[in-house]
């Protein structure tokens, strides 16, 4: 299941979906959001420059990610991170902890 279904099924709406690192900094830069997640690799490219403009927003950021925590850039081993592939449950749950963390 796609990651946007998922969140519908949540009850959140998506605002954008990005498919390069170009058109994921200009939504980065410049949507209205509240809570950005983030493939660590877009078609081959890492999204450590998008995450760096979504932290520099002050908004929170939730990684899917193949190689787990070890996969996370560097600067954001810190931020919570989903091994794909997830199921729902523990998408809710990322959300949930990030917006507990958050107040």
């Amino acid at each position: 299941m796609m990651i946007s279904d998922m969140l519908a099924d949540l009850g959140h709406r998506v605002i954008a979906e990005a498919g390069s690192i170009d058109e994921a900094l200009s939504i980065a830069t410049t949507a209205d959001f509240e809570l950005a997640i983030l493939d660590v690799n877009l078609n081959g490219t890492k999204i450590t420059p998008v995450a760096e403009v979504i932290e520099a927003r002050n908004r929170p950021i939730i990684f899917a990610t193949g190689y787990g925590f070890a996969g996370l850039p560097e600067e954001f081993s810190n931020y919570p991170a989903l091994q794909k592939p997830f199921q729902v449950e523990a998408l809710a749950k990322a959300i949930d902890d990030v917006w507990k963390h958050s107040d």
